[in-house]
């Protein structure tokens, strides 16, 4: 999505070799009509599926999700939670998952009524590193008899083979944009 990288060049900042801070319009600030766009380009590229619900994790991957909801029938937006609030008194699924951003381990939880066999689920997140917020939630999906008819990032960091790990497991993953590498604080698409 060339609007994508356009926008991750002007707003954009590298840090070090493997981490791309986007924070002015994707992951603290949300730029809504931007995030529009996206949702629109996840609709097109998914078009061909039928899908009755978006799964994605707390909290980034949420705003992502809710604009691409209209784009499938509003499909609901299902979110797994990092941790167990008071609230979540019911049975859930759960599956661990590792946060590269934060160097940290979750179990990321959904409660079982949210989750249904037989529903056509898209995963979405908002960025893509190793694969394992990603690979957690099909896992979650397969508890509950689910089916993940694709997965979709806003940002993939090809170098850290996340994209492939998802792809040689069989799963559908369309990437918005796809980083190649970071060198000398410039950030290189594939």
């Amino acid at each position: 999505m060339k609007l994508l990288q356009e926008k991750i060049r002007s707003e954009g900042q590298a840090i070090g070799t493997e981490i791309v801070k986007v924070d002015s319009f994707l992951n603290h600030q949300i730029d809504v009509a931007f995030l529009n766009e996206v949702g629109k380009e996840f609709g097109r590229r998914f078009s061909d599926v039928e899908i009755d619900k978006i799964l994605t994790v707390e909290a980034s991957g949420i705003a992502v999700a809710c604009m691409t909801a209209p784009y499938f029938s509003y499909a609901p937006v299902v979110f797994a939670k990092k941790t167990v609030p008071n609230t979540m008194t019911e049975d859930f699924y759960g599956e661990e998952a590792r946060s590269f951003t934060k160097g940290t381990v979750s179990i990321i939880r959904v409660a079982k009524k949210y989750l249904s066999k037989g529903d056509r689920v898209l995963i979405l997140d908002d960025f893509l590193a190793h694969g394992e917020a990603s690979m957690a939630m099909a896992r979650l999906a397969e508890q509950a008899g689910a089916h993940v008819a694709g997965i979709g990032a806003v940002i993939e960091k090809g170098f850290q083979g996340g994209g492939k790990k998802l792809r040689d497991a069989g799963f559908r993953l369309e990437s918005l944009a796809v980083i190649d590498q970071i060198k000398d604080g410039e950030i290189v698409f594939l």
